[in-house]
């Protein structure tokens, strides 16, 4: 008889889009793109599928791995890791915590665990630093969330079907360093209060598809107007994507993606068109929001 073949699994994470304007370091929101991220036992640590400056032992999924690992008292194992990831570098669709987030539910499948989403989220913040991206990375939706004693709490909500986002990357990137630099180091009562209003709207909006009131309510007072200026292309696409239909513009965490969002397929189309004719070089690609976050099957067999 022959061998048994070696366990093998793959890992999905969501693209996502934290902030939306006015949900500083709050709101997250899980895309319908998604990274897709193969572990196979081996004996030494092999990493394919991207750039090869990140296929060592500092690569971001196997050292997440380790970190759960150590985290659930398990042994770890050498493996070929094989990244499948069509998210822009430029930063902005949370690259890096699809990466995080796939080695830690690595370490939990591999040892024959299902996915514990709650030990998933805290640790994957403990390693980002953040949960606003790998929040709705691991449970899907739109999420808003904050930290309480080492514990990341999240409240989940589900987007609008009408609603699109058209995601739009620059062929640069802005550092997350160079964006948390460029925030002030206080802002007004004012400010706070205006914050916190348009948020709770914004949530509401969103779950509604209610176009009107995203247009009215995001807008940003505590971010974005320090950070547009890192972006060299940020007023015109602005612009451009207002004129062609879209309700808001934003920008996708710290940058350089933008997003306009759009209600429904029609303007989503237009606003793509102008600012492709607009940035030739633009990556461009319009998504839905997911209510799925990381999942893991089975290369072999499917499940």
């Amino acid at each position: 008889m022959g061998m048994s073949p070696s366990p093998a699994i793959s890992v999905r994470v969501p693209a996502t889009t934290a902030n939306l304007g006015v949900g500083f370091d709050v709101l997250g929101l899980a895309l319908d793109l998604s990274a897709s991220y193969t572990f196979e036992p081996a004996s030494e640590l092999v990493v394919t599928g991207c750039d090869p400056r990140f296929c060592g032992e500092d690569n971001l999924v196997w050292t997440s791995y380790l970190a759960a690992c150590e985290e659930l008292g398990t042994a770890p194992q050498p493996l070929r890791i094989h990244e499948d990831c069509p998210i822009p570098s430029s930063g902005g669709l949370g690259s890096s915590s699809t990466c995080v987030v796939a080695g830690i539910v690595a370490a939990q499948a591999l040892a024959g665990r299902d996915i514990d989403r709650p030990f998933t989220l805290s640790l994957a913040t403990s390693i980002e630093g953040h949960p606003d991206n790998v929040a709705p990375a691991v449970m899907g939706g739109l999420v808003s969330s904050y930290v309480e004693d080492d514990q990341t709490v999240t409240t989940r909500w589900v987007v609008a079907p009408n609603l699109r986002f058209v995601c739009m990357a620059p062929p640069y990137r802005v550092l997350t360093a160079d964006a948390r630099k460029a925030l002030p180091s206080m802002v007004p009562m004012s400010s706070v209060s205006w914050q916190v209003g348009r948020c709770l709207a914004m949530v509401s909006a969103l779950a509604s598809g209610r176009a009107g009131e995203i247009a009215a309510c995001c807008r940003d007072r505590i971010h974005e107007p320090y950070r547009a200026p890192l972006i060299p292309d940020f007023e015109r696409l602005h612009d451009r994507a207002l004129q062609a239909g879209a309700v808001t513009f934003l920008i996708s965490g710290s940058g350089a993606t933008m997003l306009a969002i759009c209600d429904g397929d029609r303007r989503a189309k237009a606003v793509e068109h102008a600012a492709r004719e607009l940035m030739p070089e633009l990556w461009v690609k319009t998504l839905r929001a997911s209510e799925h976050g990381v999942s893991v099957t089975s290369p072999r067999n499917g499940g």
